[in-house]
């Protein structure tokens, strides 16, 4: 359809709907909207759909609303949402379609480009550059950006240092395996025994990324920028937990490395803790937020519309602590646990959840008539 067409599309709405892919933030979004008096719609694959369309579909109880999707349509697979068909119902709708994680999976970014004829909002560009293995990825970008990362290495004879081995895994390749190693002869030893056990494959190997262990407090910081505002705000912050990492933890030294002798740890995201962060430390934060927002401007325009996340480690240095960071969401974060820190409310007066600063700026600019300025 092309960016001129969506653009159009967008303009030419009397009123909207918010969508979204049923996984990943859903009910973050479609809660947001629904504060701000949106109509939900959630697209799901058959069998995935119990969470939208019962526990949390919008209903009369005891005389109140309850619920926050006011619609679910079915696809075979979530594929499928690329297809004329339901290109279609979405544009019937109205609808300004909010991308997550689960989108990039499982339609995939050519769809998403080419053939996925519906405004969303955010740039649709940028989702791919999450993955390393595209031009101008995430790591192009940080790098451009003057953000610090940690040091790569491009085969396993040039490890000088404790690394990070990061290769996808083999049942689920958009999940990753990891082990780390402190020299040449110790990567080929646990890459043999992972290859061996069918955990990642040659392929997943060759792919791999090697990077320097970094060791600090880890922290994810979810931001936002504003086209409307032309400001950058932070949502808030919070850190990972991931099975069977967090269970490992819970143990005594003595019996962790009693178990890492019968399980391989695992470090697949389960869910999310809200955190804070010492208050000297924000003027950094906002800092590479708007770098990287700058050079986003630049290399995809036009740049960063909306949420993206940062994901990386506070660090020890002789001259205080600073940020390195591992990885990058061009797309609402996976927490909805952000509200629960207090950024944006010291900003707005009032914690907001991402989805319904989504709603908010999606609302405003639809008044304004400016909608097509936060979709692309």
């Amino acid at each position: 359809m092309g960016g001129y067409s969506i653009s159009k599309l967008a303009s030419s709405y009397k009123s909207f709907s918010i969508a979204t892919l049923g996984s990943h933030s859903a009910l973050d979004v479609c809660e947001g909207a629904k504060r701000e008096g949106i109509r939900t719609t959630v697209v799901c694959q058959k069998g995935r759909e119990r969470t939208y369309k019962k526990y949390y579909a919008t209903r009369k109880r005891a005389g109140r609303q309850v619920g926050c999707i006011d619609e679910v349509l079915l696809l075979d697979k979530f594929s499928d949402i690329a297809k004329p068909a339901m290109v279609q119902q979405l544009q019937k709708k109205n609808a300004v379609f909010v991308p997550n994680r689960s989108f990039s999976v499982y339609v995939g970014y050519d769809a998403i480009e080419k053939e996925f004829d519906v405004p969303i909002f955010g740039n649709r560009f940028l989702l791919r550059a999450e993955e390393r293995t595209a031009p101008r990825n995430q790591l192009y970008l940080l790098k451009k950006a003057g953000i610090r990362t940690p040091k790569s290495f491009r085969k396993p004879s040039e490890i000088d240092r404790l690394v990070i081995v990061k290769a996808s895994e083999a049942k689920r390749s958009y999940e990753r395996a990891f082990f780390l190693a402190g020299s040449e002869r110790e990567y080929e030893q646990k890459s043999s025994e992972m290859l061996r056990k069918g955990v990642i494959t040659e392929a997943g190997l060759k792919s791999a990324l090697i990077e320097e262990f970094i060791l600090g407090a880890q922290y994810n910081f979810n931001y936002f920028y504003s086209p409307l505002n032309k400001e950058l705000e932070l949502m808030g912050t919070d850190m990972r937990r991931q099975t069977n990492l967090d269970g490992l933890l819970r143990l005594p030294a003595s019996e962790q490395l009693e178990v890492l002798k019968h399980v391989r740890m695992n470090n697949i995201e389960v869910g999310h803790v809200a955190t804070t962060l010492r208050e000297s430390l924000l003027e950094k934060v906002f800092e590479i937020g708007e770098r990287l927002a700058e050079t986003c401007r630049k290399e995809y325009k036009p740049g960063i519309i909306g949420p993206f996340a940062l994901q990386g480690a506070v660090v020890p240095e002789e001259g205080g602590e600073e940020l390195v960071i591992f990885d990058v969401g061009f797309r609402l974060p996976g927490s909805p646990g952000t509200r629960f820190t207090p950024y944006s409310e010291y900003l707005f007066g009032e914690s907001l959840s991402m989805g319904r600063r989504v709603a908010v700026e999606i609302k405003n600019a639809f008044k304004s008539k400016r909608l097509s300025e936060v979709v692309t």
